[in-house]
């Protein structure tokens, strides 16, 4: 990782990532998602750089040496999305390409609709651009997973999530970063989520107080000491930043009533096969609404993509980019 920098944006200070030279325009800014933090992008920041691009990845509101504000309110997306524009400015930066994974992605499929005049393309690894709900998202969730669905718990902050995570936060880390399973022969039925019968056990909280690491046979996609980082970091911040993402999704619905969803810039939807949260197939349709659309589907990968498939996600990233940006 590079040096890391702050900037003041949008209210807040935020702690950040720029590598790569100077004069390269447009740059691309890597948006982590939950429960991450900017060195999630660190295999992309190494040779985007390296290929001549400059990159910048933001700890995003709530997350590492970025600040935390205490109003559940201030982590809508206009906040998150201000927040980039704010590091643009900072930067004396007019326009970029904004490439996000999970929640990350969620973000910067919004960039062009709040701040069109600020975005050249978008990238969106795993998390897909849809139209807007017809109901409130929460709801829906609620409907098709029931209460004990990790983005429903999200919403009740007395059902304490947060405080279980910061309990146990190697084991967090433990339990959600690690491989699918691998299945024994191309007779087995896909992973859950991907066109299964059954569904898979959303419960996130309930997982991480009951796990035991010596008894999870999947492959770890982190280091112990890549691990460590997230740790040291989510132990003095600790998850609510992050999670109050999720306590904005019922405001951020209401607020995009109106709103036109169609993305205008050139775009990349990367997409991860054994994705039991954001499948594939989440993203079928997305050209009704990002007409000017790339999809690329990485093979035998989970939903930490970028960390366990890192060289072929970065060389996807500069071949679009050289393709489409010079």
């Amino acid at each position: 990782m590079p040096p890391q920098k702050f900037a003041n944006t949008n209210g807040i200070r935020m702690g950040y990532y720029d590598a790569g030279p100077k004069t390269d325009t447009p740059p691309m800014v890597l948006c982590h998602g939950w429960p991450e933090l900017a060195f999630s992008w660190r295999y992309q920041i190494k040779a985007l750089s390296e290929a001549g691009i400059r990159v910048i990845a933001p700890d995003q509101r709530g997350y590492g040496a970025t600040d935390r504000p205490e109003a559940v309110e201030d982590y809508d997306l206009e906040h998150l999305t201000g927040d980039l524009v704010g590091l643009l400015d900072g930067l004396g930066i007019e326009k970029a390409i904004f490439v996000g994974h999970d929640w990350g992605g969620y973000v910067v499929w919004q960039m062009p609709l709040m701040h069109p005049d600020r975005v050249v393309g978008v990238v969106g690894v795993n998390t897909p651009h849809t139209d807007r709900a017809p109901a409130d998202p929460i709801e829906l969730l609620k409907k098709r997973f029931g209460d004990t669905m990790y983005v429903v718990q999200f919403q009740d902050p007395a059902r304490q999530p947060d405080k279980i995570f910061a309990s146990r936060v190697e084991a967090t880390f433990d339990a959600l970063m690690r491989k699918p399973r691998q299945r024994p022969s191309s007779q087995e039925p896909p992973p859950a989520g991907i066109g299964a019968s059954r569904q898979p056990n959303l419960a996130f909280p309930q997982r991480v107080a009951a796990y035991d690491a010596t008894r999870d046979t999947r492959t770890a996609i982190l280091s112990a000491a890549e691990k460590q980082v997230f740790v040291d970091a989510f132990k003095k911040t600790g998850f609510t930043g992050g999670i109050n993402w999720y306590r904005n999704i019922s405001r951020n619905w209401q607020r995009s009533a109106g709103v036109d969803h169609t993305v205008r810039v050139p775009a990349l939807m990367i997409m991860a096969e054994n994705d039991a949260v954001l499948p594939p197939s989440a993203a079928n349709g997305m050209e009704k609404i990002v007409p000017d659309l790339e999809k690329y589907l990485v093979r035998d990968a989970g939903h930490w993509t970028q960390q366990e498939k890192p060289e072929e996600v970065s060389a996807k990233l500069i071949e679009w980019r050289r393709k489409r940006f010079g």
